[in-house]
């Protein structure tokens, strides 16, 4: 979590230990009463540390990266220092060899990511916050060497509001975890040089292209991320998980050679509808036709970003050059505003083979705009999915089944 504690409360209570029951100065006329309030202040500073920090009083990712700025502003070559880890709740996970992260260490680490931002102006989005959370975590079971990393991308108002949600639904989990903030100011200005090319292919409009840079972290996500995160799972809010989330992690077992990413086909004619020039001018082709023969594009609700092997694909890089993006999308006649979905969809109408196509029961979208403005005829052949759902997904506001 960022440093600094809820709302500058750790730095109040410090104060407060330092004007008020001055520790260090051992005068016998304070007594043995002071002395005991000194030791409750002091034991309620840690507790509050503790919490807020979900068992990793650490240094952010933001510093982190303001650090590693300063170290190559002066002149040093060599790895950065590690952070410092002060009381962890859990040990510092590590990834065992076979995960292809840290060879010798004894402990697994899952992360998943979550955007959380401008939540304090929306009730709706809050409830879908606690909705997903408490799914998430209520049906999570790891095994005691594993531990589940929950990152969220926030403002600091938003912060507070996770922080809160996390109060409430973090007391009885049985797994390790810890919770990491990312703000959201530090990452687009980090996203923006490497996405703003292709924000004028996938963003609604030219006037927020900087703030519509954080709607593509995951196409950047494995040049953001630490080396040591290889693997990462981005969930929308507006989902409710029905399976342990430790399955889904399994489906980077099924990745075949030269895929980077895991992700859901599109449930809807969204890209029937985008690709009308292209499918016009080339009507034999399945670009946009429904499952499952057809291409009907992709939906960037669930996502298994692989990044070591985003970071290993010269392909992968290729594609995020402005030259080989404007070709795509020149060739596919395409113009979207659906952000990271519309990248992913026009590079896997071209490589395929860097997609892991998960089944629709891990992202069952539920949206159903495009069946009542035009495309009522085939819209089931977009919209069937079969077997057990283990995650719904409430897209434009639809609700989720109770149970």
């Amino acid at each position: 979590m960022a440093s600094g504690g809820p709302g500058g409360g750790q730095g109040g209570a410090a104060g407060k230990v330092r004007r008020g029951v001055p520790c260090a100065l051992g005068r016998a006329r304070l007594g043995s009463l002071r002395s005991h309030q000194c030791v409750l202040l002091l034991a309620g500073l840690l507790a509050v540390c503790a919490f807020y920090y979900m068992g990793s009083c650490r240094e952010t990712f933001s510093s982190a990266t303001r650090r590693l700025k300063e170290s190559r502003a002066g002149g040093t070559s060599g790895p950065a220092p590690a952070p410092a880890s002060d009381a962890p709740l859990a040990p510092e996970a590590k990834a065992k060899p076979a995960d292809g992260l840290s060879a010798g260490a004894a402990e697994l680490d899952y992360h998943v990511l979550m955007m959380f931002t401008k939540a304090d102006r929306s009730p709706a989005l809050q409830a879908k916050g606690r909705t997903a959370l408490c799914s998430l975590l209520s049906l999570a079971k790891l095994d005691e060497q594993e531990v589940l990393n929950v990152h969220f991308v926030s403002e600091e108002a938003s912060k507070e509001i996770a922080k809160n949600l996390l109060r409430e639904l973090l007391p009885g989990v049985t797994f390790k975890y810890k919770v990491i903030f990312h703000d959201v100011g530090v990452l687009t200005e980090k996203l923006f040089p490497v996405v703003e090319a292709m924000q004028k292919h996938f963003s609604a409009g030219s006037g927020t292209y900087y703030g519509d840079s954080i709607f593509f972290l995951s196409i950047a996500m494995h040049q953001i991320m630490p080396k040591e995160i290889s693997r990462i799972i981005q969930l929308d809010l507006d989902l409710k998980h029905k399976t342990n989330i430790r399955e889904l992690f399994e489906e980077f077992d099924n990745f075949p050679a030269g895929a980077v990413i895991g992700i859901a086909r599109e449930m809807q004619p969204v890209y029937r509808h985008t690709f009308w020039q292209f499918r016009r001018e080339n009507p034999q082709t399945r670009v946009g036709d429904p499952p499952p023969d057809g291409l009907p594009g992709f939906n960037s609700g669930v996502m298994l970003l692989n990044l070591d092997a985003m970071r290993q694909s010269a392909l992968y890089q290729q594609l995020l050059e402005p030259a080989a993006l404007q070709q795509l999308t020149e060739k596919y006649r395409f113009q979207g505003h659906l952000g990271d979905q519309d990248f992913f969809t026009v590079v896997g109408m071209e490589h395929p083979e860097l997609f892991h196509v998960l089944d629709c029961t891990w992202n069952r979208q539920l949206c159903t705009w495009w069946r009542d403005h035009g495309y009522g005829d085939v819209f089931d052949a977009y919209f069937r999915c079969e077997g057990h759902v283990r995650i719904f997904h409430g897209n434009c506001n639809t609700p989720i089944p109770e149970d």
